[in-house]
């Protein structure tokens, strides 16, 4: 019994430390699949600025970034955000693949190694997490290696997770494909570039953290 109250004490603490403190709210997924513009579209929405540089080339960003105290309302709720946005998350790093973006060898070779170290400490920022957002490119086949390795690792950890599937503005886009292959999360389709469906997808983020 004794157990039992302490267990739910420190639940209850936990969550008014951490609105308190600020919600720290991870984005996950595989390269280029719009985990920065997402976090750019939060950031412009809600305090005015971009937190970083989104590319075409894959693994732009290789390092973890952080904006804290992000405030963002729904449905006449406020709640603060530290919004952490990873690097993509991939089984396999080749420079060779960043020549074909007209990136010198060396060049290529040293961000394949940041990319390479990235990865590591994305994996390593989910013990820092209180949920996780996965943003998915719904133009993609959602069945590959990857995509399983990050659902699998956030399923270990018990980590509460919303599952974007972004770039429905595109005619090749294909949401229930998501749907399918992760039926045990909710999935939201929006376009983080466009601002498609974006006032739901915060109302879904509430939902997650509640």
């Amino acid at each position: 019994m004794i157990k039992k109250f302490k267990s739910i004490f420190n639940r209850v603490l936990g969550k008014l430390f951490r609105r308190k403190s600020g919600v720290k709210l991870g984005f996950y997924g595989p390269p280029n699949a719009g985990k920065t513009t997402l976090a750019n579209r939060i950031c412009m929405d809600w305090l005015g600025e971009e937190m970083g540089s989104a590319s075409s080339v894959p693994h732009e960003t290789r390092e973890i970034k952080i904006k804290e105290k992000v405030e963002i309302e729904s449905d006449g709720k406020m709640l603060s955000f530290n919004i952490i946005d990873t690097p993509g998350i991939a089984t396999q790093i080749d420079y060779e693949d960043f020549l074909k973006h007209k990136i010198s060898k060396t060049k290529a070779k040293k961000r394949a190694k940041e990319a390479t170290k990235g990865v590591i400490e994305a994996i390593k920022w989910l013990d820092n997490v209180d949920c996780v957002v996965v943003v998915l490119d719904s133009t993609k086949n959602p069945y590959s290696q990857v995509n399983i390795t990050i659902i699998g690792n956030l399923a270990a950890r018990d980590i509460p997770v919303l599952i974007v599937g972004n770039k429905v503005d595109l005619k090749s886009s294909n949401l229930k494909k998501i749907e399918s292959a992760f039926p045990q999360y909710d999935v939201i389709g929006i376009s983080a570039q466009k601002g498609k469906n974006i006032e739901n997808f915060y109302k879904e983020v509430f939902r997650l953290v509640k």
